[in-house]
């Protein structure tokens, strides 16, 4: 009765959930933006500029992770998440630009400077599954954490509502890392498979995706971070 259970669904569930969020995220973006006017303010530009920033670099990490020959000849559930999330993280640094520009600000398609010369010490040092899961896990965290803050600073309550739909999609994606982790720590990579066997599962993977009940803000990056020169 003590042992977590795990739905053999979970992994699937998480993922199209994802796909959900982010579709509705999108489909918001594109309808709503058309009535800025540029009188939004320079926060709110440099707060979207950031989170394009981000979204570039997520973008480029996990394209760099599915050319790895460990990735791409690997676990094809891992490559499936992979390649959904890179046309995510597409589709949002789209969106966040497209408020930029909108609101009469200059489209960010650079890396987001900190968490890119992270990035840069990290790559020399991936030697398998676990350490791209590790590092997708940061840059997922930071930007859910990021535009969690976001949805209280901006001013645009349309903005705010770009933020907290956009955010989700990246916890989703952070949480489904956590499981893949979970397992990949505990030696058990062939179970990170859809479906999978319930009885070998660790107690761990019920839980671990889902660590706090609200989610941090204390890592997200400043608003002035990813913002253009």
């Amino acid at each position: 009765m003590g042992v977590n259970r795990i739905d053999d669904r979970l992994l699937r569930q998480l993922t199209e959930e994802s796909q959900d969020l982010n579709s509705s995220a999108v489909r918001w973006a594109g309808t709503e933006f058309g009535e800025l006017d540029g009188r939004t303010s320079r926060n709110d530009v440099m707060a979207l500029q950031t989170a394009a920033s981000l979204e570039n670099l997520a973008v480029d990490v996990y394209r760099t992770a599915a050319g790895l020959p460990f990735i791409r000849h690997g676990n094809k559930t891992v490559a499936a998440f992979i390649g959904t999330t890179i046309s995510q993280h597409s589709a949002h640094a789209r969106a966040f630009n497209s408020a930029v520009t909108r609101a009469g600000g200059r489209a960010q398609h650079s890396p987001d400077p900190r968490y890119a010369a992270v990035v840069k010490q990290a790559l020399p040092k991936i030697k398998g599954p676990a350490d791209v899961v590790a590092l997708a896990i940061t840059l997922e965290d930071v930007a859910a954490q990021t535009y969690t803050k976001n949805t209280g600073q901006v001013h645009d309550a349309r903005l705010r509502t770009l933020f907290a739909s956009i955010a989700p999609v990246e916890a989703q994606h952070r949480a489904v890392l956590l499981a893949v982790q979970a397992l990949l720590k505990a030696g058990k990579p062939q179970l990170v498979a859809l479906p999978t066997r319930i009885s070998a599962l660790p107690s761990a993977a019920g839980s671990v995706g889902f660590p706090s009940a609200f989610y941090s803000v204390r890592n997200a990056s400043p608003i002035t971070e990813g913002a253009v020169r």
